[in-house]
């Protein structure tokens, strides 16, 4: 389980097929004195993976093919930036939300502007995660905790503080590329309760919110 605030950039060294997966090598200079062991767990731009070695500042990850099927990593090259968290502590702050590390979906980058110091990015999502996102509720894009400003249909905007682009992969993402996606857990955990004695085909709307007293 992860919070969302990114503590390094890491710098791919090497991607490596090995059969249907892949195998990456991460170097993290910021995390070459922590205490990591074999068997960690480290969410990688939003995806959690497990340490399978580690060697000076440089860490190696197996991506299996579910993974693969879900997110960008398929994509990344030697030298791609991306953001670091280490798995939480139970004293860790709690300056995010619950972030559990798996990806829900990708969304487009659709417009980006500046607005004071600060940039404000609008993302398209699939429709299929788009009624998971609430105005002011959390959402995870590439690993960051992140607050939602407005929802409209299935794109959604964020505001960006100066030090959030600074220090994580947001500055570099450019109108129409992609990003990892992970809705707020409560989100996801509230529609399997409500839905789980449902037929399969069944939906939340309006008024079956209202018939379970939710509005």
């Amino acid at each position: 389980m992860f919070t969302g605030i990114i503590e390094t950039l890491g710098t791919i060294s090497n991607v490596s097929r090995d059969g249907g997966d892949l195998r990456l090598v991460i170097a993290a200079p910021a995390f070459k004195d922590k205490h990591i062991a074999l068997g960690d767990s480290i969410a990688i731009s939003g995806v959690c993976l497990t340490v399978i070695e580690h060697k000076g500042d440089e860490f190696s990850f197996d991506v299996s093919v579910e993974s693969l099927d879900h997110s960008l990593i398929g994509n990344w090259q030697a030298g791609h930036k991306v953001n670091m968290e280490l798995a939480m502590l139970p004293t860790t702050r709690f300056g995010g939300h619950l972030v559990s590390g798996h990806v829900d979906g990708l969304a487009e980058l659709v417009e980006m502007k500046s607005d004071a110091r600060s940039w404000r990015m609008v993302f398209a999502v699939p429709q299929s995660i788009q009624k998971y996102i609430a105005k002011k509720g959390s959402i995870t894009i590439d690993g960051i905790s992140l607050t939602v400003n407005d929802v409209n249909n299935n794109m959604f905007s964020i505001n960006v503080i100066p030090h959030t682009f600074q220090v994580t992969t947001l500055s570099g993402v450019q109108v129409g590329e992609y990003v990892h996606i992970e809705v707020d857990l409560i989100a996801r955990y509230l529609e399997r309760l409500l839905t789980a004695d449902k037929p399969a085909d069944s939906t939340i709307s309006q008024s079956f919110l209202a018939e379970h007293g939710f509005t």
